[in-house]
C-alpha cells in the first residue's frame, strides 16, 4: 500500500489502462462502424485519463439499449394507428409512379418499411429562409392557435428572441390552451424564473435526458436536435432554426455574425406524422405519464384536414431508438437517384462511407453534385475534419462552396430540381448515428425550383475552391485536417 501511495500517478495509470482495456473488450465486442471503433480505441490508448473521458462522453453505447428500451415499450402502438389511416399502399403507389414521384417510389418504400412513415398528400409548403422570417410565421401561428401547441427543440434560450416566443405561449395557455414543450437538457439554457413563470401560466414542460453539468457536456450523446412546433394538428414548423438570438439577423447585428437558415412551414396531412414523432419524445420525457388505452391521445391531436394544395410530403425521423438510420439512409436513396444535379447545403461536412462514396460516384458519372459550407463555421475541429474530405471529393468533380457572408446553417439537398429535404439532419455521423433528427422529404418540382434559385443566390456570397490551389495549402494545415478527420466519427 505504501509503494502505491509513493507512486500514485503510476497506480493510477495503471488503474486507468486496466479499464481501458476493458472498455476496448467492449468497443470491440460491440460490433460497431469499425472507423468509429478505432477512433475511440485510439484514443483510449494514446491519452490517459482524457480518453477514458472522451470513451464515456462519446463513445459509450451500452446506454442505448437501457436508456431507450423504456422508449418503445407503451408508446409506437398509441401512434401506429393514426400513421395506418395515413398509409399509402405499394398499389397506390404504382400509380403516382411517373408523375411527381418520377422513378422514387423506392424511396418512398424504404422510409414506409424502415419507421411506418407514410407519404402523405395534401400539404402546403412555405419555405422560410433565416430565423427572422422563421419567426414571423411561428408567431403569427401561435396567435391563432385554438387548441393545443406542441414544441420540441434543441436549444431553447431565454434571450431576446426566447422570452418573446414564451410571451406568445404564455398568452396561448391563458386563452386555454394546451402548450406542451421539450426542450433538450444539454443545448438550452431557460433560468428557474423562466420555467417558473411557463409552469404558472399553465404551460406543461420537459427537459430532454437532463444531464447535471450541462455547460461541459455540449457534445453528450443522445441529444435531441429536432426543432419541431405543431399549433393545432394541421400546422407545422421544421428545419435548422433554433430559439435564440443567434438566428435572428437584426439590424444592429454586425454582419460578419449573419446567420443563414432554412426552415419549413407545413400545413397539411404530413403534420399528423410531425405530430406522431413529437408524441413519441413526449410520452419518453413524461415517464409513464401515458398508459395503454387507445383514448389517452385526443382527437383533436390528428383533426379533419381539408387542404387544396396536393404536394406530397413523408417525414423521416431518426435516432439512437430507431432500428435504422432512417434520415441517412433516405438521403443516400435520394443521391443515388440523381440523373442532373445534387446540390447541398449543410454546416457541416463530416460523411460516413455510404453517403461518401455515393456523392464521389454521382459525380463520376457526369451529375452535377454541388455542396455549400460555411468557410468559418462554429466549430475549429468539425471545421478541419470537413476539409480533410475536400481533395478528395474535388478530385471527383464535386464542386465545393464556402458561404463566406457569415455563418450557414440550413439543413437542405435539392435532386435534379424534383425531390428536396429540409430538416435538422447535418452531413456528419452525430445526426446520422447519434442524435434524434427530423427531416421533410418533399416531391414537388415547384418547392425543388425554389430552392433551387436560392442555392444560386447564395452563390453570390461564396467562394468556390479550386483544386489546385487547395493542393498547395500547408503540411500544418493538411496535418490539422487528417488529426481531426481520425477523431471525426466522435464529433
Amino acid at each position: 500500500m505504501g509503494w502505491f501511495l509513493k507512486n500514485w500517478f503510476l497506480t493510477a495509470l495503471i488503474i486507468n489502462y486496466i479499464v481501458a482495456l476493458s472498455a476496448a473488450f467492449f468497443l470491440i465486442r460491440n460490433n460497431q462502424n469499425p472507423r468509429k471503433t478505432l477512433s475511440s480505441l485510439l484514443f483510449l490508448i494514446a491519452f490517459p485519463f482524457v480518453g477514458l473521458a472522451i470513451y464515456y462522453f462519446f463513445g459509450l453505447e451500452y446506454r442505448k439499449s437501457k436508456i431507450f428500451k423504456r422508449k418503445d415499450l407503451n408508446s409506437h402502438h398509441l401512434v401506429e394507428k393514426w400513421n395506418d389511416r395515413l398509409f399509402m399502399h405499394d398499389s397506390k403507389l404504382e400509380e403516382y409512379e411517373g408523375s411527381f414521384l418520377e422513378d422514387r417510389v423506392k424511396m418512398v418504400r424504404l422510409l414506409g418499411h424502415n419507421q411506418k412513415s407514410p407519404l402523405t398528400l395534401h400539404n402546403d409548403l412555405q419555405v422560410l429562409y433565416n430565423g427572422e422570417n422563421t419567426f414571423e410565421a411561428i408567431f403569427k401561428a401561435l396567435k391563432e392557435a385554438k387548441d393545443h401547441i406542441h414544441l420540441e427543440y434543441f436549444i431553447f434560450n431565454d434571450d431576446n428572441i426566447g422570452n418573446q416566443f414564451i410571451d406568445h405561449l404564455v398568452d396561448a395557455a391563458q386563452r386555454g390552451i394546451e402548450v406542451k414543450l421539450i426542450y433538450d437538457s444539454v443545448g438550452s439554457d431557460l433560468s428557474r424564473a423562466v420555467k417558473k413563470r411557463m409552469t404558472e401560466a399553465g404551460i406543461v414542460h420537459h427537459a430532454f435526458m437532463p444531464v447535471l453539468f450541462s455547460r461541459f457536456t455540449r457534445k453528450a450523446n443522445y441529444r435531441n436536435h429536432r426543432k419541431i412546433c405543431i399549433v393545432d394538428g394541421h400546422i407545422g414548423f421544421l428545419g435548422g432554426v433554433n430559439v435564440s438570438d443567434e438566428y435572428v439577423n437584426t439590424p444592429d447585428r454586425d454582419p460578419l455574425d449573419y446567420w443563414r437558415d432554412t426552415h419549413l412551414r407545413i400545413e397539411g396531412h404530413a403534420v399528423k406524422s410531425m405530430q406522431a414523432q413529437w408524441l413519441l419524445n413526449w410520452f419518453f420525457v413524461c415517464d409513464g405519464e401515458y398508459h395503454e388505452a387507445d383514448d389517452e391521445i385526443k382527437e383533436s391531436y390528428f383533426p379533419e384536414i381539408d387542404e387544396k394544395e396536393n404536394k406530397a410530403v413523408q417525414i423521416a425521423a431518426s435516432g439512437p431508438d430507431t432500428d435504422w438510420a432512417n434520415i441517412m439512409e433516405a438521403i443516400f436513396a435520394g443521391i443515388n437517384s440523381a440523373e442532373e444535379s445534387i446540390r447541398i447545403t449543410t454546416p457541416y461536412f463530416i460523411p460516413n462511407e455510404a453517403i461518401l462514396i455515393a456523392l464521389k460516384s454521382a459525380a463520376r458519372s457526369g451529375i452535377n453534385v454541388e455542396i455549400m459550407l460555411p468557410r468559418i463555421g462554429d466549430s475549429w475541429a468539425a471545421r478541419y475534419a470537413s476539409r480533410s474530405y475536400f481533395e478528395e471529393i474535388m478530385e471527383s468533380g464535386i464542386k465545393i462552396h464556402w458561404y463566406c457572408k457569415g455563418m450557414l446553417h440550413a439543413k437542405t439537398m435539392v435532386v435534379d430540381n424534383k425531390f428536396l429535404t429540409i430538416g435538422t439532419c447535418n452531413m456528419d455521423y452525430r445526426s446520422f448515428d447519434i442524435n434524434f433528427e427530423i427531416n421533410a422529404l418533399i416531391f414537388d418540382a415547384e418547392t425543388a425550383k425554389s430552392l433551387d434559385q436560392k442555392f444560386d443566390e447564395d452563390l453570390k456570397d461564396c467562394q468556390t475552391l479550386d483544386l489546385e490551389k487547395w493542393l498547395d495549402r500547408s503540411k500544418t494545415y493538411k496535418f490539422k485536417e487528417s488529426f481531426c478527420r481520425l477523431w471525426a466519427p466522435l464529433l
